[in-house]
C-alpha cells in the first residue's frame, strides 16, 4: 500500500498556517533542512512522524547530512545542499551508487524542481518559510506515483511554474 509524504524545506522558522490543511492525510513528512527550530518540527509531528536532516543555518550544520529513510515502497535519498541534479556533490553521487534511491529530496536553493535525470526523481519542495525575491512559497507531496508541488498562497501558483526547474 502506498504512503502519502508531505516534503518540505527551508521553514527557517516559520509554520506556514497552511500546513495543517496541505499536510491533512500524510502519512509521513519529510524535512530536507534549515528547520530553523525544534517548535516547526513539534508542529509538524503533530500531523504525522517527521524524517528530517539539518540545514546549513540549522546549528551550525554545513547542511550536508544524507538521511536514507523508506517510506511505504518509496526509497529516498534526503539532503539539504545537492547543489543540482547534474552536478551532485561527491558524497551524494558515491550514496546513490552504492545504494539506489527512487527519488532525491533536497533544498537549500528555495527553487522548486521536479525532474527525473538518470532514473532518479530529484524534487525540491521550494521554500515553505519567509517569503524570498519572487520565489514561490511550496511544498511537496508524493502520492504513489505523483510528486507534486503545492501552492501554499495564490502568489506562488505563477511563480511555481516561472521558477521550476531552473537548476539545471
Amino acid at each position: 500500500m502506498s504512503k502519502r509524504i508531505g516534503i518540505i524545506a527551508d521553514t527557517h522558522g516559520l509554520v506556514h498556517p497552511r500546513l495543517a490543511d496541505v499536510f491533512a492525510n500524510i502519512d509521513h513528512i519529510v524535512h530536507a533542512g534549515d528547520i530553523g527550530g525544534e517548535h516547526v518540527l513539534r508542529a509538524l509531528e503533530q500531523l504525522a512522524p517527521v524524517t528530517a536532516v539539518l540545514g546549513n543555518n540549522d546549528d551550525g550544520s554545513a547542511g550536508l547530512d544524507i538521511v536514507r529513510k523508506t517510506i511505504g515502497s518509496v526509497k529516498m535519498l534526503v539532503t539539504h545542499i545537492l547543489p543540482r541534479p547534474h552536478k551532485l556533490r561527491a558524497d551524494v553521487a558515491a550514496s546513490l551508487r552504492q545504494r539506489p534511491a527512487d527519488i532525491v529530496v533536497f533544498g537549500h536553493s528555495h527553487l522548486p524542481h521536479n525532474e527525473v535525470a538518470g532514473g532518479v526523481r530529484f524534487f525540491n519542495p521550494a521554500s515553505a518559510g519567509p517569503r524570498r525575491f519572487d520565489y514561490p512559497t511550496s511544498v511537496g507531496i508524493i502520492d504513489g506515483d505523483r510528486v507534486v508541488h503545492v501552492a501554499l498562497d495564490e502568489r506562488s501558483v505563477a511563480a511555481l511554474t516561472r521558477r521550476m526547474n531552473q537548476l539545471r
